[in-house]
């Protein structure tokens, strides 16, 4: 590395944050509570997990330690290990003591009758096996079950299940006169040699549940068994500190109305471990700073447990109130800025919005007429100037078509080249004429005819089957990913076999002409139609499910209309709690870097936004704008939170996703290529087509001078876009995209075959610079501001003047070596 190359990546060197240790915040001196507020159990032998917390009003705070427990009544309900059992019918009074001698106190209500309670196989036997992990994946709940015995995964089939245990294995696995000698009780005790391990303890309340259930006759599930419809966790918000404890409560709610603790059931895992984690009984251990979840599933039925962790910096609420406000996204997230003590970096300078803006809503770097433009103009309006110009400028609909081909995953390997033309310009002009999001995505939805005449039908000949088009339509425009439904109730979500397969049937009559096993055979062009006949079939019930959207009403199997049609309203509509927030999601991650919800396309549940209550505001800003995307993205960027600096203050450096700071990031591949070109003035050729499986082929669609931003086949031969990181558009997934850095993208960079032929292209900035005898001011100003689109300071042209005079009469390979040490330094790479 030559001296002049190591001095200036010296002086173009943006800091990137880094963590640094975090301190412990105080501990607020809060009353303390017991919660639940009220126990009711409904038979002897129920019982209650309590937890007694710091609280302040409404807000619950940390577990209080070392408490004593007391029941007035232990004939009526008795205290063991924080659990109140029910012994007989009655009442009486729980009582909390801290070792300080605080008390609380909370009423215990013992219902039900005298007679001993039968327990159920749906509703208990079957949440042990799931405590024990019985039923899981990795145990007799695969596809292919474990020694024989196959469960439903996570219990989801009690029909089922109920068969395998008490028909299969000649009857074995249960025996009523003797339980414990039944399989289902010897094998998880170790009684005999099971090889998933002791699983069950003989004196536990799960293994007298299995032996009374099996002594008492084993009683199937029954249609009168109440259904849980959803599960609660207490507390459902917590404000903590580090180093403190919290105990998450769960009740289920039935369809009978009545309710039950099943936290001792209940399965729990922590979304970020570096702000909490969480044990398998549901104490939870703050480890960190930030905003957490706990993930708890029983049942399958999910919820969220949210808490709440400050950063322990001294923070005057002045530094927050006097924090401009443009917006509704101001507003929100200084809340939770305040709350969790982080405060906000100020405004960055213009010259850094001016490149910021331009690089994210239309992918390049700012030309010198919109710099000269933009300074032009009154200095409290230039901003606003500047992004109305950004969203009219003509370039904003190749890069957001660019964007929205990653989506619907327009690629050269799956399409035949007229079919992968049609799909892109039917996209383009979509863009460009800023076509309503609900209305493009219903086109695709409900598309018809051919397809190089309506490229939106090419969705359909990516997506060939209708458990292939319900997953891509679910992933792409809903951000949720349903697949696991298919062969079983999701796991981690709500979502039932049945509902796959009753969305699924939604896209059973989709018909085409010329379709094939392979959808480039032939020359492409295909005639898309819907019939009037067709079912898709349940394996698992051997017979169709009423065609419905996710949680929306069925359509009569006659009904000869076009089913789609359906789920196009359903899932455009704006009470779809989905649709509005996964595009909004989108928007954001492009201005911010990341998603509210991160990763981009992954809305499930148990993945929850870093602000739930922004996220929720956008997507109802957008809403009310019709879905007009320009109108969210002027929002976005007219947002102070926006125009942030992304320079870190000591008191936000560890902040990596509450927005206290904008964080710098690499530009993407397409971009940065473009990029150099555009500083450079040179053009990149894109003259072959790199098929999955075979050789380059050569391709005239892309004329001279075609940026990489304007390329509609992600197929497209290019070593450059291919290492830093595209979307090769395989899947329907953000995470194909890479935007990671590598010691090959430096390698690339150094001595690769892309910067260094352009830096000496006679075109090149470099090259006319010397042949024009510029002197260095003139180069060192025009280098610098169309890369960074700022001057270079006093101190970079003195410095850089008396290097580039080290060259002495080689000034070709001086301004060549300081345009590559500009384009490759982290201030040009990144934007920020």
């Amino acid at each position: 590395m030559s001296g002049l190359i190591y001095r200036v990546l010296i002086c173009l060197t943006v800091g990137l944050p880094t963590l640094s240790t975090i301190a412990v915040a105080d501990d607020n001196d809060h009353g303390i509570r017991l919660v639940p507020d009220a126990i009711e159990l409904s038979h002897a032998g129920d019982i209650q997990r309590v937890a007694v917390v710091r609280s302040h009003g409404e807000v619950i705070a940390s577990l209080v330690e070392d408490v004593e427990l007391t029941s007035s009544d232990p004939n009526v309900a008795k205290v063991i290990d924080q659990t109140v059992h029910a012994v007989a019918n009655g009442e009486a009074i729980l009582t909390a003591t801290s070792k300080d001698g605080r008390t609380t106190t909370t009423k215990v209500t013992v219902t039900g009758g005298e007679d001993p309670h039968q327990w159920s196989f749906r509703h208990d036997v079957q949440s042990v096996l799931a405590k024990q992990g019985c039923n899981m994946g990795a145990c007799h709940g695969a596809l292919a079950g474990k020694g024989g015995f196959i469960l439903s995964l996570r219990g989801y089939d009690s029909e089922s299940d109920y068969v395998s245990i008490t028909r299969q294995a000649r009857g074995r696995r249960i025996e009523m006169a003797d339980p414990g000698r039944s399989l289902l009780l010897a094998k998880p005790t170790g009684a005999l040699p099971h090889k998933g391990g002791l699983k069950l303890d003989v004196d536990s309340r799960d293994y007298e549940i299995l032996a009374r259930w099996i002594a008492s006759g084993a009683a199937p599930p029954s249609d009168e068994d109440p259904i849980v419809q959803r599960i609660t966790v207490t507390p459902a918000n917590a404000l903590l500190s580090p180093g403190d404890h919290s105990q998450v409560l769960v009740t289920a709610h039935y369809d009978d109305g009545t309710t039950r603790d099943v936290t001792h059931w209940s399965q729990f895992t922590a979304t970020d471990e570096a702000v909490a984690s969480v044990n398998e009984s549901g104490r939870v251990s703050v480890n960190g700073s930030g905003e957490a979840a706990v993930l708890v599933w029983y049942a399958s039925q999910v919820a969220l447990a949210r808490m709440k962790v400050p950063y322990a910096n001294e923070v005057s609420p002045s530094q927050f109130t006097s924090s401009p406000r443009r917006n509704f996204i101001d507003t929100i997230n200084l809340q939770q800025l305040e709350t969790l003590r982080l405060p906000p970096s100020p405004r960055c300078d213009d010259p850094t919005f001016l490149r910021r803006a331009t690089i994210d809503t239309i992918g390049r770097l700012p030309t010198d007429d919109e710099r000269s433009e933009f300074f032009a103009q009154p200095e409290d309006q230039r901003r606003d100037w500047l992004i109305d110009h950004l969203l009219a400028d003509d370039a904003f609909a190749d890069y957001w078509t660019y964007k929205w081909s990653d989506v619907l995953v327009i690629n050269g390997n799956r399409l035949r080249p007229i079919a992968v033309k049609a799909y892109y310009d039917w996209l383009h002009e979509r863009v460009r004429s800023n076509v309503p999001w609900d209305q493009l995505v219903s086109e695709v939805l409900t598309a018809t005819g051919g397809s190089d005449t309506n490229g939106a039908t090419n969705f359909y000949a990516l997506n060939q089957t209708p458990e292939d088009m319900t997953e891509s339509a679910c992933q792409s425009f809903m951000g949720l990913s349903i697949g696991c439904a298919k062969c079983h109730n999701h796991p981690l979500e709500k979502w039932t076999n049945d509902q796959y397969y009753a969305m699924a049937n939604l896209f059973s009559r989709v018909r085409a002409k010329g379709w094939g096993g392979d959808s480039r055979n032939g020359d492409g062009i295909r005639q898309l139609y819907v019939s009037t006949v067709g079912e898709l079939i349940q394996p698992k019930r051997g017979k169709p499910q009423p065609p419905a959207p996710l949680d929306g009403q069925p359509i009569a199997f006659d009904d000869p209309n076009d089913r789609r049609e359906v789920l196009a309203q359903w899932m455009t509509d704006p009470s779809n709690p989905y649709f509005a927030r996964s595009i909004t999601n989108r928007v954001w991650a492009n201005f911010f870097g990341r998603g509210l919800v991160e990763q981009v396309d992954d809305l499930r549940l148990s993945n929850p936004a870093s602000n739930e209550a922004l996220l929720d505001a956008a997507a109802e800003h957008l809403i009310d704008a019709k879905f007009d995307l320009k109108t969210l993205m002027r929002t976005i960027l007219q947002s102070e939170t926006y125009q942030r600096s992304s320079i870190a203050l000591p008191e936000n450096r560890d902040d990596q996703k509450y927005l206290s700071r904008y964080y710098p990031r690499r530009m993407m591949a397409e971009v940065l290529l473009d990029s150099i070109d555009q500083v450079l003035g040179t053009t990149t050729a894109f003259t072959d087509i790199a098929f999955l499986g075979a050789d380059k082929q050569k391709t005239d669609f892309y004329q001279p001078g075609t940026k990489a931003i304007e390329l509609f086949d992600s197929a497209v031969d290019s070593y450059f876009l291919t290492t830093f990181g595209r979307n090769p558009r395989e899947i329907v997934c953000e995470c194909e995209r890479n935007d990671e850095s590598s010691m090959i993208q430096v390698l690339h960079l150094s001595n690769g075959e892309t910067l260094n032929p352009k830096l000496n292209d006679a075109a090149s900035l470099p090259m006319i610079a010397v042949k024009e005898t510029w002197d260095p001011q003139r180069f060192l100003e025009t280098l610098f501001q169309r890369s960074l689109a700022r001057a270079p300071t006093d101190s970079e042209v003195d410095n850089l003047t008396k290097v580039l005079a080290e060259y002495e009469d080689n000034q070709a390979e001086a301004m060549r070596d300081l345009a590559w040490s500009v384009l490759t330094s982290v201030e040009f790479t990144f934007n920020h």
